[in-house]
């Protein structure tokens, strides 16, 4: 599934602990990589210089939240740094394997130091660790997932079935991932500014005209186009000869149970939806992912209520 890296056997041994921790299911809680490590036998947290410190530069992550960082940083202030970082030696300096955001925080803050385990891993090693940790990030945002699903099939192996097994994922998920760590720089533009345009992305992915394309992307940031006038305008572009409005895709036709699945489908999907924000009276959410979280549910809100009142229909 992996390749080794040329690490030695307790690297290896790690990599496979390392690895489990994709596995472990939501309702028991994440363990982190740390957490991991200081469960284990002879590991030791060590003051470092902070500016002997350096991020890793294959870091997986590339969205840093300044808000986030600065909440953060205050946190750190008053309290310090609550769980070290993990580095590895590189030369005089100690290279970042997963924590940057406490380090980055820590330098806001004026800290001298930070706490952190240092362990020799290979770089195979390393990488995974980072990309792993990073998967356990709440905040991780879709351009950030698909460059980590990229790297670990690129660089680790996985296979995309193997992958969406291990994070409980569908399989076309995982390549609609990967199809948006490759998409163009406009479009991944779109959807870092607006997470909620995703399907959007996809759609935009299929015009090769980059003058369109992004013409048709700073419409869907500004809310001018919705899904269905961008997937008219989109076939449009690669159809110029058709006449008239797309015709809608006819719905197969509806077995015995498919309501039944597809109402439990529903159910699990707003039971997560409302884990993922929380349950206290503030969502544990950044508030401008709040903002694009509402717009898109009120989109969903209308064609529920659609559904409703066609349901209803005599």
């Amino acid at each position: 599934m992996l390749n080794s890296g040329g690490g030695s056997r307790s690297g290896k041994s790690f990599r496979n602990a390392a690895s489990r921790i994709l596995e472990q299911e939501e309702s028991h809680g994440r363990t982190g990589i740390i957490s991991l490590l200081q469960t284990r036998g002879g590991t030791s947290v060590r003051e470092l210089p902070i500016d002997k410190v350096a991020p890793n530069p294959g870091q997986p992550r590339m969205t840093f939240h300044e808000e986030t960082l600065k909440e953060l940083a205050s946190s750190v202030k008053e309290h310090g740094v609550l769980q070290p970082i993990l580095v590895r030696p590189n030369g005089d300096t100690f290279e970042i394997i997963a924590g940057e955001r406490r380090w980055r925080a820590s330098k806001m803050a004026g800290k001298d130091t930070i706490p952190a385990i240092v362990e020799r891993f290979d770089d195979a090693t390393a990488l995974e660790i980072a990309l792993i940790e990073n998967l356990q990030r709440e905040d991780l945002s879709p351009l950030d997932e698909s460059i980590i699903y990229k790297k670990m099939t690129d660089e680790l192996g996985y296979s995309i079935r193997t992958l969406a097994t291990k994070l409980g994922k569908d399989k076309g998920y995982i390549e609609n991932r990967l199809r948006l760590a490759t998409a163009p720089d406009d479009v991944r533009e779109m959807v870092a500014q607006r997470y909620d345009t995703l399907t959007a992305a996809y759609e935009l992915m299929k015009v090769e005209d980059k003058r369109r394309r992004r013409t048709l992307a700073k419409q869907v940031i500004g809310g001018q186009l919705t899904l269905l006038r961008l997937r008219d305008r989109v076939e449009r572009i690669l159809n110029p000869n058709a006449k008239g409005p797309r015709p809608e895709p006819a719905i197969p036709p509806l077995r015995d149970d498919s309501l039944v699945r597809t109402t439990r489908k529903l159910n699990e999907v707003l039971a997560e939806l409302a884990r993922a924000v929380g349950d206290g009276e503030i969502p544990n959410v950044a508030e401008g992912d709040r903002a694009n979280l509402a717009k898109f549910l009120t989109i969903s809100r209308a064609r529920l209520d659609n559904i409703v009142a066609r349901l209803r229909t005599r």
